[in-house]
């Protein structure tokens, strides 16, 4: 766990900084791929924005409603006291306001337990800074806007759905390693050969804690299953495969992107079942968030398959791409 990179003269936080690397990274990658095949680079690089943009706000609005966390945005506005103080880390103790201040771990220092808390803040909903996403929220906003914007630009939907199969993927093994630094989207406890113990006042030693899983003085959580690695991993076979997929060429366009949503949608609601962290439970805790998104998502993909063409249905002047090659 290494939640910021200390630069020397500021900190960055890893998860947010290595997703906008990721993701930066997938737009320059598509931007050139789409050049090479005769689109628009201006309109992929606009694309490409407009998506981040949307990434960010769909993730956090689904974070804030599904994740089980939003009782602790009104109560920061309403009665901050109510949200569980923080650590500065493994044995370390905050004495004054400034040390939380500059760690991001709130405003005030409880001197009695060395814990950072929350002043009244009824604007953290909008501090992405501070991290809460749900992938799948940016993901659900992007697809319609995006739909929308190459509609109004009047430029091949699919083509360019296709960049964003093997972007997508890319962006997220990023975002996922960020997660693993800062801790969040742990799984459950494990004797597995895999398991990684995460440290004191990490949100896995927070759970184990009040679980009674473990004592206040241990110093790291149990062995958990690394989900934040697994899904890394994962995302880096996605991308490798739809890449492959992209540069041997498709049978319809959109073939890439619909390949990636089924793949990444299966994989998703697999790991969701090693996953502990407060993501979101439904029908009786059978199921999470992701998993009910997932659902309808690879429905669509095998639809789409099955039917050898992307919906919804492409402009009159896109032609279905040979099958030879992607264009």
């Amino acid at each position: 766990m290494h939640p910021v990179f200390d630069l020397g003269f500021t900190e960055l936080p890893a998860y947010f900084t290595l997703l906008m690397v990721g993701f930066t990274l997938a737009i320059l990658w598509a931007h050139a791929e789409g050049v090479k095949h005769g689109l628009d680079g201006n309109t992929i690089l606009d694309l490409g924005l407009l998506m981040l943009a949307c990434g960010l706000i769909g993730s956090r609005a689904l974070h804030i409603l599904a994740d089980g966390q939003f009782w602790d945005y009104v109560h920061l506005c309403t009665a901050p006291e109510q949200v569980s103080s923080l650590s500065l880390g493994p044995g370390l103790r905050c004495a004054v306001d400034r040390q939380c201040e500059l760690a991001g771990l709130g405003d005030l220092c409880d001197t009695a337990t060395g814990l950072c808390r929350q002043n009244r803040d009824c604007l953290r909903v909008f501090k992405i800074w501070y991290g809460g996403y749900a992938y799948y929220g940016g993901f659900l906003l992007a697809v319609p806007v995006g739909l929308w914007f190459l509609n109004r630009r009047k430029v091949s939907i699919w083509k360019v759905a296709d960049l964003a199969g093997y972007g997508i993927p890319l962006g997220l093994v990023f975002g996922r390693t960020g997660c693993l630094l800062a801790g969040c989207c742990f799984g459950d406890p494990t004797a597995s050969v895999t398991g990684l113990a995460f440290p004191a006042h990490s949100p896995a030693w927070d759970k184990h804690l009040a679980a009674h899983l473990i004592s206040p003085l241990a110093s790291s959580s149990l062995p958990v299953h690394p989900t934040q690695l697994y899904e890394a991993v994962a995302c880096a076979l996605i991308f490798a495969l739809c890449l492959w997929r992209y540069r041997r060429g498709v049978r319809f366009d959109g073939q890439v992107f619909f390949q990636f949503m089924f793949l990444y949608g299966l994989f998703r609601f697999g790991v969701e079942f090693l996953r502990a962290d407060d993501r979101g439970l439904w029908l009786g805790g059978l199921l999470s968030t992701s998993q009910l998104i997932s659902l309808p998502l690879i429905a669509w993909s095998v639809w789409v398959f099955a039917r050898g063409r992307a919906w919804p249905n492409p402009r009159a002047s896109d032609s279905p791409a040979p099958a030879g090659g992607s264009t």
